[in-house]
């Protein structure tokens, strides 16, 4: 049973406090615990863009037009979704 401070995993494991207070003075001293290739602590998710609540946004368009969005995003070194905000953006600022 986990207790206050503790941390259950995904997988059902309980950590401890104290089991991860060993394995933090492991890391410190370069002593990486787990398997090779094995990610022991999630990097940080994706950076926010907004503060606000962010929703999903879906429409068809034709591929031609897809395509000439990914070329276009491609050239600026954006994704399609980066892509697709800033002209959002610009669009409404000149709304």
């Amino acid at each position: 049973m986990a207790v206050s401070g503790d941390v259950k995993l995904a997988d059902g494991t309980i950590l401890t406090e104290a089991m991860m207070d060993e394995i933090a003075e492991q890391m410190e001293k370069g002593i990486i615990p787990g398997k090779p290739g094995r990610i022991l602590i999630a990097p940080p998710g994706r950076p926010r863009i907004s503060e606000e609540e962010l929703v999903s946004l879906a429409f068809k368009v034709p591929r031609s037009q897809r395509e000439a969005i990914d070329c276009a995003a491609a050239e600026r070194n954006q994704t399609r979704s980066e892509f697709l905000r800033a002209a959002v953006e610009a669009a409404l600022a000149s709304a």
